[in-house]
């Protein structure tokens, strides 16, 4: 989640998906002159980093940094945006299980996205970007929630007959979106960028 720090500024925080403690393979210079690096995941819009570390800071995966702004960093030296294809493997494997931990530590989010998706054009809705959420799930969902919002993943499963595993479709959706940056419609990746901007 990003943080308001003391003095107001707004805090990026990223989990540590690979760290790479001689340097991205892909730096030319000898390896005396590499700095420790690695990919990051920013853990509000799921934007990925390719991140340079503090040569005295020993980090292993799953390790929460401080990304932006660049006053409030204290191991990351550089973060630059990448793509999903620039990661390393050890941080594409461990993507899945990253997003889902941040599902699950932020829930509530991820539930108000089923209690307050919106139709985005006159045939298509927010819900049936999710994975498996078709026409009869989408209507079992939105007739649920008029009765009453949903206060978690565990309360969907048990209202919504056939959405099993809702955190999961979630954890699938925010993959695919960081897998394929073409995707007509971002339903999680960058969207607190987007908001921010407008």
């Amino acid at each position: 989640m990003s943080e308001v720090d003391s003095d107001g500024t707004d805090v990026r925080r990223a989990v540590v998906l690979d760290y790479l403690a001689h340097g991205l393979s892909d730096d030319g210079r000898p390896q005396y002159a590499k700095s420790p690096a690695g990919y990051a995941l920013d853990t509000t819009d799921f934007r990925l980093y390719e991140v340079a570390f503090d040569e005295d800071e020993r980090l292993t995966i799953g390790s929460e940094v401080a990304i932006e702004p660049a006053a409030e960093r204290d191991i990351v030296t550089e973060a630059n945006r990448v793509e999903y294809d620039a990661l390393s493997s050890g941080a594409q494997s461990e993507l899945e299980y990253v997003v889902a931990d941040l599902v699950e530590e932020d829930e509530r989010r991820f539930v108000d996205f089923y209690n307050d998706a919106q139709p985005i054009t006159l045939r298509l809705h927010q819900l049936n970007l999710l994975p498996g959420i078709g026409k009869k799930l989408r209507n079992g969902i939105l007739d649920e929630r008029k009765r009453k919002p949903f206060e978690s993943f565990e309360e969907l499963s048990e209202r919504v007959s056939g959405l099993h595993d809702p955190d999961e479709i979630i954890v699938e959706r925010i993959i695919q979106e960081l897998r394929d940056e073409d995707l007509k419609y971002q339903t999680f990746v960058g969207r607190h960028e987007q908001e921010q901007n407008h």
